[in-house]
């Protein structure tokens, strides 16, 4: 039995020094919604120097609003903003000898496009279009899921052991009661809850299942190291191999 960890790091917040070295995957922001080229490469280098997986978090362009706000883009100009951000972090790894394994889209992009099959098609479209062998991450059970594996790319099912759920599986909106869990305890149990087949306890006391591929920490969230080191060690304890997905051969 084995999972992915990933992280969203390299938005000049959190303790990344503290986090890359506890996951598997890293999620790197290419300047749209945070970053800058500089950081991007230091934060590549960080993620070489552990052995950790490489992949490019783009969002939409909103440095003010940290792209966390919703924003009504066309699904043309959409597709040319995720393939922008896939190849600026790109080139910035690739300067570092590290090639690029997945995408997860940040933010307000990440949770529309799971709602939107538009929007999830023109995010796997370029996905697809800069390099049909990477990871797509997606909310589990999403539209952005069904659209990745409808245009043969490789899907990781995403789920948050530090967010809270509703019913109908999409994440609690920031700043709603229950959205953000930081008892470290409580992130580590749920995170093997997870990982195990055994489903989520939503805000209102439902349960639902989940399909887990790969399990995120935020990097932002006060306490982020220490969140992801209780995750790791209840993983391993629970017999659960905390590792990368493998890249495949696209359809």
């Amino acid at each position: 039995m084995h999972i992915d960890l990933n992280a969203d790091v390299g938005e000049g917040v959190g303790d990344d020094e503290g986090v890359v070295p506890l996951v598997s995957s890293v999620n790197i922001a290419c300047g749209f919604h945070a970053g800058n080229p500089l950081l991007m490469r230091s934060t590549v280098r960080l993620a070489r120097q552990h052995g950790i997986s490489v992949g490019a978090h783009p969002g939409f362009h909103d440095l003010e609003g940290f792209g966390r706000r919703d924003m009504q883009v066309g699904t043309a100009e959409l597709e040319s903003l995720v393939a922008y951000q896939i190849g600026a972090l790109a080139a910035v790894a690739g300067a570092e000898g590290v090639r690029l394994s997945h995408v997860k889209p940040h933010g307000a992009l990440y949770n529309m496009a799971a709602r939107d099959m538009a929007m999830a098609t023109a995010v796997a479209r370029a996905v697809r279009a800069v390099d049909a062998s990477l990871v797509l991450f997606g909310l589990s059970g999403s539209q952005l899921v069904a659209a990745a594996e409808g245009a043969g790319l490789q899907v990781a099912s995403e789920v948050f052991a530090d967010r809270g759920y509703q019913a109908d599986g999409s994440l609690a909106p920031r700043g709603t009661a229950g959205a953000l869990l930081t008892d470290t305890a409580d992130v580590a149990r749920r995170a093997v809850r997870m990982a195990t087949g055994n489903g989520i306890t939503c805000v209102d006391g439902t349960a639902i299942p989940v399909t887990a591929d790969t399990i995120c920490i935020h990097g932002d969230t006060t306490g982020a190291a220490a969140l992801a080191r209780a995750v790791r060690d209840a993983l391993t304890a629970a017999g659960v191999e905390v590792a990368a997905p493998l890249r495949r051969l696209p359809r």
